[in-house]
């Protein structure tokens, strides 16, 4: 099993790399497509929205199919669309491409977790999610910062789209050598899929996660040029920052478990948002100098994505029969506002300068705040009006930073105090 989940792991390591190394050659790709910074930004829209919007679709569509030729397939479109966006030849072109490899991403990502849970008995799904997991954190960490060095390296963006190429071909090659046959999932049509929406609690609670992560990534969409203050204008000092950055993303990502247990996912949210907001609003002052850069990531890491667990928790105590959905929109939402914020960004830095994008995507944060206070004003609401229900045993703690459909809200929980 431990093989086969390293498979899976390797799948997500590749398509989080694609997800984040755009930002790190993005001047670098604009001048070679001949566009400005600003508009070279639509290459990380175009990945971002078409593996948001497709991930629902390509779930429900490829039901069907077995999972190792869906794998297969998924990164087969993948490998194609980078392949394809390194030899493009004209801006358009390339924007269609990057298109191309989030069809690709969106074939092979919500089936992933699912094919996890399904390698694992009962009791160890838990520690086979974090597993497979593990390879996104460790993209932000490793795969975004190598393929930076070596666009900066090599003094060529298409290098790092070939590395992220072989990457996909790695993933592929070590599916069909090494996953074994999994079952077939239930079909889920796409409106039950997108049922969870009607609910005022997890739209509310998917619309803070839409707010927060566009201001998030309205900086990290552009952020050769935001801090380059800070890196003089060295790649390999932005390799070694963006390293900095997803090593306190998977820091956050594994405390924020621990932290919801003890104080609630509501605690958790508010924090991580107001220190994120804050951290943001200074960022033209802290951008300036590589210490306090340094600093600023480490807050960023650890907030920004410190933030995912709590959310996610969040839309499973409001519907856990619909949980393993909910997971799938809440991810998908992540991507949208990734999707968003080089629009936004490109209108910041045409108004105000990439300097202070940081206080810009700091509005977007704050608007989070409110919308996670709303989510939490419905959920105490509803608690108050429910009739009280017998207590319910609590699942065993999956390790910290994950959680999955199965986990059962406590009576705590249920009366929405944490929500």
């Amino acid at each position: 099993m431990n093989r086969s989940l390293l498979v899976l792991a390797a799948g997500m390591f590749a398509i989080g790399t694609d997800s984040f190394v755009i930002a790190g050659i993005l001047p670098d790709a604009a001048h070679s497509l001949g566009v400005p910074v600003g508009t070279a930004g639509w290459l990380l829209t175009a990945y971002a929205f078409t593996y948001a919007v497709l991930g629902p679709v390509m779930a429900a569509l490829t039901t069907r199919w077995p999972r190792r030729a869906l794998f297969l397939a998924g990164f087969a479109v993948f490998t194609a669309g980078n392949l394809v966006t390194a030899l493009a030849p004209s801006f358009g072109v390339a924007v269609a491409a990057r298109a191309l490899a989030g069809l690709g991403g969106a074939m092979v990502s919500p089936a992933t977790v699912a094919a996890a849970t399904a390698l694992a008995p009962p009791e160890r799904r838990g520690r086979a999610i974090a597993t497979v997991m593990t390879g996104l954190s460790a993209a932000t960490a490793l795969g975004a910062p190598i393929g930076t060095a070596i666009g900066s390296s090599t003094g060529d963006w298409r290098t790092t789209m070939l590395f992220v190429s072989a990457l996909g071909l790695a993933a592929a090659a070590g599916t069909a050598l090494f996953l074994p046959p999994l079952p077939t999932p239930l079909s889920v049509p796409l409106r039950t899929r997108l049922a969870p929406l009607a609910d005022r609690c997890i739209g509310l609670t998917l619309l803070t996660t839409l707010l927060v992560y566009t201001g998030l990534y309205t900086v990290y969409s552009f952020i050769d040029a935001s801090l380059d203050r800070a890196t003089g204008g060295s790649g390999t000092v932005l390799a070694a920052l963006l390293c900095v950055w997803g090593l306190a993303a998977t820091a956050g990502t594994l405390g924020s478990g621990r932290l919801i247990d003890r104080f609630g996912s509501r605690l958790v949210i508010n924090t991580a948002i107001t220190v994120a907001a804050v951290d943001f609003a200074l960022l033209p002052w802290t951008s300036a100098h590589l210490p306090s850069a340094i600093a600023a990531l480490l807050v960023w890491g650890i907030c920004g994505w410190g933030l995912l667990t709590p959310q996610t928790h969040r839309l499973i105590t409001a519907m856990p029969t619909a949980a393993p959905l909910l997971t799938g929109l809440g991810s998908a939402m992540v991507y949208v506002g990734v999707s968003l914020a080089p629009l936004v960004g490109r209108t910041g830095m045409a108004w105000f300068g990439a300097h202070w994008l940081g206080p810009v995507g700091a509005v977007f944060i704050v608007l989070g705040l409110g919308a996670a206070e709303a989510a939490h004003t419905v959920t105490d609401r509803r608690a108050g009006h429910s009739v009280p229900t017998a207590p319910t045993a609590r699942a065993q703690p999956l390790p910290a930073g994950q959680h999955t459909g199965a986990l059962a809200p406590t009576p705590q929980e249920r009366q929405g105090s944490n929500s």
